[in-house]
């Protein structure tokens, strides 16, 4: 998986790049009217309810535009939230706190969005065992964030990057000439590359699932648009020789059913490309 300082330099290039888009050659509005010398304080208002998540990506934001800002806190990040809640003050340079506004509130609408959906998905698992994952449908850009809010939200991480682990996908197998070939190339090409990758592989049925234990060294099988009885069956063939994943047109309805068919792990790609931002607002205080 990325490593800690891959994925901080990751969140530090979407703060350059998101400053850069937004402020560009400079924040004339803030310029024309507002003294560089002048101090002012404002507040984070949540309009809306769900899971808080960005404060300590905010922070950064601040830190990164003006590092003499001074942020209060008063609620986490994975909170519960309802209309009316202040987060945190920040306060300092007026033209600074201006200057960061609208990337703060971006990110956080953002993150709060999907960390609110993936506590939503890990309250349904409740009991289960089974842990839900992200993908890597993810808006182009800043996909950090978006895998830092599941795991706000309670969820983990799958893959952040196609570098990062192997994932064998029907393509991948069709295109290799068939899930043998595909994971025998695999096999020899981390060896020669010196990579100690986790591998997986998607299934589309269960001749597929025998045929990837036949092969072996495979991490995780990932049983695509399996139904019940087949993701049943596919968990007592597999057994302990892997961790599954179940993955495919799963939604509210039907996610605890897969889970209680003894699943490892269920994957979903609405936790990041089917929200709807939570409202939240960067108020002046008088």
């Amino acid at each position: 998986m990325i490593s800690e300082a891959q994925f901080q330099k990751e969140l530090e290039l979407i703060i350059a790049n998101g400053i850069r888009e937004d402020v560009g050659s400079g924040d004339h509005s803030s310029l024309a009217c507002i003294p560089a010398t002048a101090q002012g304080k404002a507040k984070l208002l949540v309009k809306d309810q769900g899971i808080i998540a960005g404060v300590e990506f905010a922070k950064m934001i601040f830190a990164y535009v003006d590092p003499a800002l001074v942020v209060e806190t008063f609620i986490q990040d994975g909170t519960a939230v309802k209309y009316g809640d202040v987060v945190f003050h920040v306060s300092g340079s007026s033209q600074s706190i201006l200057k960061s506004e609208r990337l703060v509130l971006n990110a956080m609408q953002r993150m709060s969005a999907i960390a609110t959906k993936t506590k939503s998905y890990v309250d349904l698992l409740e009991g289960t065992g089974t842990g839900i994952l992200d993908t890597r449908k993810t808006t182009p850009g800043i996909r950090a964030i978006e895998k830092w809010a599941v795991r706000i939200g309670g969820g983990e991480n799958h893959r952040f990057a196609l570098y990062d682990m192997v994932m064998l996908k029907d393509n991948h197998n069709d295109f290799a000439g068939g899930i043998t070939n595909a994971i025998a190339k695999t096999k020899t090409y981390l060896k020669e590359n010196n990579l100690d990758l986790k591998i997986i592989v998607e299934a589309r049925n269960l001749d597929e699932v025998d045929e990837i234990l036949k092969s072996g060294g495979v991490f995780r099988i990932l049983l695509d648009n399996f139904d019940y009885a087949m993701t049943r069956e596919a968990v007592a063939l597999i057994g302990d020789q892997s961790t599954t994943e179940s993955s495919g047109n799963i939604n509210e309805a039907t996610i605890r059913h897969y889970a209680e068919c003894g699943v490892n792990y269920i994957s979903s790609g609405a936790l990041t490309h089917s929200v709807y931002n939570m409202d939240l607002s960067l108020k002046a205080i008088e």
